[in-house]
């Protein structure tokens, strides 16, 4: 696995969100934005630039490249806060809108944490995910159990990048009417196909 392309840490939210929404990107390289993207985008600015700074014995670096080789994952960290002297880094993500009630953010926040552990070599118990509608930071406890979903996730997105296949579409108002993809998704057309596909088939299997 070392010599392996890493899986991008965005493709595990990606993938628990919603597995089509991670292959129409990490797999057919597809792409839109719409206001959701656009106020994440606007929200990562300021990490997005890099640098250092220091307030109350705390370092934080901004935009740092991230890879763990065990599990084959990397990517850059909006923010990595380094504790006690540099010895304890405490990962922040940054995510518009509110805490949610899936473990996706959860999940990507772990996948630094997991990274982090193996550059650093040091456990890393928590990190937080700071959300940009209510302006305050969430704790996430990297438990057992995040871990294991964790890693999990990331085997089914190599498992489904490398069999290079998108899953079919599946109809969900909640998540669907968010998502900057669904004119290229087409979720509710294609997992409702017209009528007149069925009549072919039954023509197709007449014949």
């Amino acid at each position: 696995m070392p010599d392996e392309d890493p899986l991008p840490l965005s493709a595990l939210q990606h993938y628990l969100f919603c597995p089509r929404q991670c292959a129409l990107i990490h797999v057919e390289r597809q792409w839109a934005e719409n206001r959701f993207t656009a106020e994440g985008r606007v929200l990562h600015e300021r990490a997005d630039l890099g640098g250092r700074s220091s307030r109350s014995g705390v370092r934080a670096v901004r935009s740092m490249p991230l890879r763990c080789r065990r599990l084959g994952i990397g990517g850059v960290a909006d923010v990595v806060e380094l504790h006690d002297g540099g010895r304890r880094p405490y990962p922040v993500e940054y995510k518009r809108g509110r805490p949610k009630a899936h473990r996706a953010d959860e999940v990507q926040l772990c996948a630094q944490a997991l990274c982090l552990e193996e550059m650093f070599g040091t456990a890393i118990e928590e990190g937080a995910l700071f959300y940009g509608e209510n302006r305050r930071r969430t704790a996430v406890r990297f438990d057992p159990g995040l871990r294991a979903l964790t890693e999990r996730t990331a085997e089914a997105v190599r498992a489904m990048l490398d069999a290079g296949r998108t899953p079919p579409p599946v109809h969900e108002d909640r998540k669907c009417g968010r998502c900057s993809l669904i004119d290229l998704c087409q979720p509710r057309r294609l997992s409702h196909p017209p009528a007149v596909a069925d009549w072919l088939s039954r023509r197709l299997q007449d014949d």
